[in-house]
């Protein structure tokens, strides 16, 4: 099973939130629905990078890496670089 990181941007919000799942799409949607948390005030999240691992682990080593950042300026330099 393949896992994901992901990094959604809200143009409301004008943040980034970067998360992992197995299941992308269905994690997305989770996000635009209104609920607690950091995502769950907006409905307009949308996905601007994502990478794919085989092991969960690996997924949240990078999901770490890129959270430990703390950089939005480092962050768009990434999702620039993978286009």
């Amino acid at each position: 099973m393949p896992f994901f990181v992901y990094i959604l941007f809200s143009n409301t919000k004008d943040k980034f939130y970067i998360g992992f799942t197995s299941d992308i799409e269905e994690r997305i949607i989770r996000h635009n629905q209104k609920s607690k948390g950091f995502t769950g005030n907006n409905n307009d999240w949308e996905i601007v990078y994502s990478e794919i691992f085989s092991e969960k682990s690996e997924a949240l080593a990078r999901e770490k890496q890129i959270k430990s950042w703390k950089s939005k300026i480092k962050i768009q330099e990434l999702i620039k670089n993978k286009e």
